[in-house]
C-alpha cells in the first residue's frame, strides 16, 4: 500500500472502531474500566514499578482517573503527558494530587497546571499506560493519527513496560500499520490479558 493508502485504511479503521466505542453507555464504560483496572493492578510489572505514566483518558478511553488515584495512594509515582503541539511531542510531568493540579489542556484533554508542571526524563519511567483506537492481537496499535506515542515510544528503553489499556471492542482482526507504529508490550481488556 502507499502512503496515501495507508493513511485512508487508517481514517477509515479509525472511524469505525471509535464509532463502536462512543456507542458505549457511561455506565458500561465505568463497568469495563474497572475490569481493566482490575488487571492492572495484579500485573507484576505494575506491582514492581515506581514510576508510571498515566493517560488521562478523555472522550470514551478506559478511564484512568481512580486508576491514578489509587496507584497514588499506594505509593506509586505518577507522571502524566503533556502534548507538547509544536515538535508532537510529549513532556512529562509528575503528578502528586489529581483534584488539584490538572485543567483543561492540549485537545481538551486534563493536563498539570503550570505551576504544577515537575518534569521527567523519559529514563526514569519503569512503565507507561498507553491509550489508543485500535489494537490486534499481535500487538499493534492504531493511535489518533497525532504520533504523539509513537515518537515517545521509539525514545524510551527497551525495558520500558508499554501497556495499552482497551476494551474489547477496540481488538480488531488485524491493525493498519504504516512504517513507524510501535506495538505495545501487552494489551489489558476487560475480558483479557494480549500479550
Amino acid at each position: 500500500m502507499s502512503k496515501d493508502e495507508i493513511k485512508e485504511a487508517k481514517k477509515e479503521q479509525r472511524e469505525k472502531v471509535l464509532g463502536y466505542r462512543n456507542r458505549l453507555t457511561d455506565k458500561e464504560l465505568l463497568k469495563k474500566s474497572l475490569e481493566v483496572k482490575k488487571k492492572l493492578f495484579e500485573l507484576e510489572e505494575f506491582i514492581e514499578a515506581d514510576l508510571i505514566m498515566f493517560y488521562i483518558d478523555f472522550r470514551k478511553e478506559v478511564k484512568t482517573e481512580f486508576m491514578i488515584k489509587e496507584a497514588l495512594n499506594l505509593g506509586k509515582r505518577v507522571v502524566v503527558p503533556i502534548s507538547q503541539v509544536e515538535d508532537r511531542s510529549l513532556l512529562l510531568s509528575e503528578l502528586k494530587d489529581y483534584d488539584k493540579e490538572l485543567e483543561l489542556g492540549t485537545y481538551d484533554i486534563l493536563e498539570p497546571k503550570e505551576e504544577y508542571i515537575r518534569p521527567v526524563e523519559y529514563e526514569e519511567l519503569d512503565m507507561v499506560l498507553v491509550p489508543g483506537v485500535a489494537f490486534d492481537e499481535e500487538l499493534n496499535r492504531l493511535g489518533y493519527g497525532g504520533g504523539y506515542y509513537d515518537r515517545f515510544s521509539a525514545k524510551l528503553a527497551e525495558e520500558v513496560d508499554r501497556v495499552a489499556l482497551a476494551f474489547e471492542i477496540q481488538i480488531v482482526e488485524e491493525v493498519v500499520t504504516g512504517e513507524y507504529d510501535l506495538p505495545v508490550d501487552k494489551i489489558l481488556t476487560e475480558e483479557r490479558i494480549i500479550e
